[in-house]
């Protein structure tokens, strides 16, 4: 058992591109509170992060961009190509990395959760859990994905492949393997089976409960006003999410593209007098919150959805732990909705002046060409503390 009392962990692991992030979306859609330990370390290496000092020190300046962060792509040319020097950089991150994971799984609410670390078998995280799944796909496909999702050349995929322990090591060890190879959905279906066998029943049940629980923001309006219901959108609802992005941003979406968004994020949907009337699109990676899809009907007052749907994203958000909102919206938006978002605590703001680093990247990886990002705060301490 792990050692945080009432909780169930899944330990998620598998090599590079092999799908691991799609895979803990899935379980956080099923109710678990997700840890991408990959991702902390990444902060950690953050001008002004914890391991930043460190990892300058013990790999030279030469591994900084102008902007004096930490170029990742160059420092992987130098670890994945030695193995002593992914050593040395895997003594500075990881205990970094298992406190910060120590923090935020010891303070979530969930009763299940999810560490997706690549190294967790080979590191201390693989103790703590309770069951491990491992994502698998052919190495074929994962040198494919290396050369079309991260622009990697044919000899740079398979170098960053072979410096990476056996993927048949980590099969062997596992309690559940998901074939990532086929669809969504097939993926979804593999997921869901798993989930419905090994998650114990109290854990299963404190889930379902939660979900079941009135949500403080689906707030009912009464009188002349239409009535407002705030629910979380569901893979069953892909179809009506396809059809309601295609009618307000003259889109070709089909239910396939929204399962596979699934895969990257959730959705928020606001029925206004039992009909669709907004939708948003969000997801938390990294302790930051990313809304960058915002669809509203012209005929619906932004003053009766935006507010319910905000809170709605930040509850959940801020079960999640994360630190900080982004929302990304058509620079065009009307007086209204801008009076709307600014009320509820959002500000204008451009990413080269984010001064926190995974803040920044954030906003630089996420923000849609053409909107404009608004920001709000959502708690004061950090789980990797600036030093």
């Amino acid at each position: 058992m792990s050692q945080w009392p009432g909780k169930y962990v899944i330990g998620l692991t598998g090599n590079i591109a092999t799908g691991k992030s799609v895979v803990r979306k899935m379980l956080e859609h099923l109710g678990a509170f997700g840890i991408d330990a990959d991702g902390l370390s990444h902060q950690a290496m953050g001008k002004g992060g914890p391991a930043y000092a460190q990892v300058v020190q013990t790999f030279g300046q030469f591994i900084l961009g102008e902007d004096e962060q930490v170029d990742r792509q160059a420092l992987g040319n130098i670890v994945f190509a030695s193995s002593k020097a992914l050593a040395k950089l895997e003594v500075i991150i990881h205990p970094i990395v298992r406190q910060a994971v120590n923090i935020l799984a010891a303070r979530a609410k969930h009763p299940v959760i999810v560490i997706e670390a690549i190294k967790l078998l080979e590191g201390d995280l693989a103790a703590l859990c309770d069951s491990v799944w491992v994502v698998n796909v052919p190495e074929e496909l994962q040198v494919a994905r290396l050369m079309q999702k991260r622009g990697m050349t044919i000899e740079q995929a398979r170098l960053r492949i072979a410096a990476q322990s056996p993927q048949a090591e980590k099969l062997a060890k596992a309690t559940v393997v998901v074939q990532n190879t086929g669809s969504f959905e097939e993926t979804w279906s593999q997921v869901q089976g798993a989930w419905n066998k090994l998650v114990p029943t109290a854990q299963k049940r404190r889930v379902e409960e939660a979900e079941a629980a009135p949500k403080a923001a689906a707030t009912p309006r009464t009188g002349a006003a239409p009535a407002v219901t705030i629910r979380k959108g569901k893979p069953a609802d892909a179809a009506a999410i396809a059809s309601f992005i295609n009618q307000t941003a003259k889109s070709s979406l089909t239910r396939a593209d929204i399962m596979a968004l699934f895969g990257q994020k959730a959705f928020v949907l606001a029925q206004v007098n039992d009909a669709l009337g907004a939708l948003a699109g969000w997801q938390v990676e990294n302790l930051v919150t990313r809304v960058d899809d915002f669809h509203l009907l012209n005929n619906v007052p932004p003053d009766v959805v935006i507010q319910p749907m905000l809170d709605t994203i930040e509850s959940a958000s801020q079960e999640l732990q994360s630190e900080a909102a982004f929302v990304f919206v058509p620079p065009d938006l009307g007086n209204g909705a801008k009076g709307v978002f600014a009320g509820a605590g959002y500000e204008p703001i451009m990413a080269e002046s984010i001064s926190i680093t995974a803040w920044r990247e954030a906003v630089k990886e996420s923000q849609p060409p053409g909107t404009m990002a608004l920001f709000k705060k959502l708690r004061e301490d950090r789980v990797l503390r600036p030093v």
